[in-house]
């Protein structure tokens, strides 16, 4: 399971960020000391794990705003990448760095995915299929079954375009599971979604494979640099401690 802040050492003991975040946010507009920031650090921008954390933090991006916390991912990639991104997820450009490799990642010692001598792609695929990423398997099937626990994700007038299937109107999940709540096939009609944009301009996302397994991290620091909470991801689709509602960590600090 991926660890919660409490047992990363977050609660008790103020603890301070590793010096290689700080290093990286130094001179960064914003991303000083004196108001809390939100640091992603995600792998490739044509990650599954990047394209859906990037769309719930858009969908909360006014009340981010409001709360005064600033917000700072680092996705591999390049400019092309990082455009079509912001494009497609509705992220704020200035919410995004594309960086060319996986060196912050190391230096804040997360986790690099599955390294077995097949190559990235032979080792995406075996954490695919569960290896060497803990949940990622429970997480697809949960997009497929819904989850009463989650919110319900697309508006009933909304038309989903997700090739090769037909374009589906937010009412049909209504009508197949309810309101209220993430419906069966909601949850994995937009990941299908998704696949296919990214697939669709594969080399703009990813412009090369080397770092299809690196896995991200979230850092959320308070105005005096002190650590509020960590998540460290161990596996695809696990980006967050609580997939069903992955902000759920930001609620004590973005008010009413």
């Amino acid at each position: 399971m991926p660890e919660s802040a409490a047992a990363q050492g977050i609660t008790g003991a103020p603890s301070l960020p590793p010096r290689p975040l700080l290093e990286a946010l130094a001179g960064r507009e914003g991303m000083g000391a004196g108001q809390r920031r939100l640091v992603l650090l995600w792998g490739q921008l044509g990650d599954f794990d990047s394209l859906e954390y990037a769309q719930a933090l858009a969908g909360a991006r006014s009340r981010l705003e409001r709360a005064g916390i600033q917000v700072l991912a680092f996705g591999i990639g390049n400019e092309a990448g990082r455009q079509r991104f912001c494009a497609f997820t509705g992220l704020p450009l200035a919410w995004l760095q594309a960086v060319p490799d996986a060196t912050l990642h190391q230096a804040l010692e997360l986790y690099p995915g599955l390294q077995l001598p097949i190559g990235p792609w032979g080792n995406l695929l075996l954490m695919c299929a569960g290896l060497g990423s803990p949940g990622t398997l429970r997480e697809v099937l949960r997009g497929y079954t819904g989850d009463r626990r989650a919110p319900q994700l697309i508006d009933e007038e909304t038309v989903i375009q997700a090739p090769p299937l037909p374009p589906l109107r937010g009412s049909l999940f209504a009508k197949a599971g309810g309101r209220g709540f993430q419906r069966p096939f909601e949850l994995a009609t937009l990941r299908l979604r998704n696949m296919g944009e990214v697939l669709g301009h594969w080399r703009t996302y990813v412009p090369h494979d080397a770092f299809l397994t690196q896995r991200g991290g979230t850092f959320l620091l308070d105005g005096d640099n002190t650590l509020l909470y960590v998540h460290r991801d161990r596996g695809i689709l696990g980006f967050a401690e609580a997939m069903a509602q992955p902000l759920r960590f930001l609620e004590p600090y973005l008010g009413a």
